[in-house]
């Protein structure tokens, strides 16, 4: 008897509008940040979550260091008082971007020293541009 209750009420809770609700805003969740794309150009370095809807940049003028940290175990986007505003998609691995306003945000990546490394070539205008993870 107790099993068939079971049964009806998830069997209830699969029909109802919001499961399906909520199962539909996970996914939609899910595809907005599957990804982080990171790129530096001649001028800015840019960053997009996914497909792109979700995206900032900020003139490379304007970034006076970056440095590779680890985060803990902190995705999505947040700020921390440590780290700034916080951009990952997995990982603990991430370059904190002092600017030079005093700001400071933290892009997550699985390769952070890379990235430290081609935002410095990038500042000192050694590499003409290029730089996408």
């Amino acid at each position: 008897m107790l099993g068939m209750a079971f049964v009806t009420a998830v069997l209830a809770l699969l029909m109802s509008k919001v499961f399906w609700l909520t199962v539909f805003f996970l996914a939609l969740v899910a595809w907005l940040f599957h990804s982080l794309t990171i790129e530096i150009t001649d001028r800015t370095l840019g960053w997009q979550f996914g497909p792109g809807w979700i995206r900032k940049s900020v003139p490379l003028a304007d970034i006076v260091s970056a440095a590779p940290v680890r985060t803990g175990l902190s995705w999505g986007i947040h700020w921390s008082p440590r780290l700034g505003w916080l951009y990952n998609v997995s990982g603990w691995d991430a370059v904190l971007i002092t600017l030079r306003n005093g700001k400071k945000f933290t892009l997550g990546t699985d390769e952070p020293q890379l990235l430290a490394t081609r935002l410095a070539e990038a500042l000192a205008a050694k590499l003409p541009t290029s730089f996408k993870a």
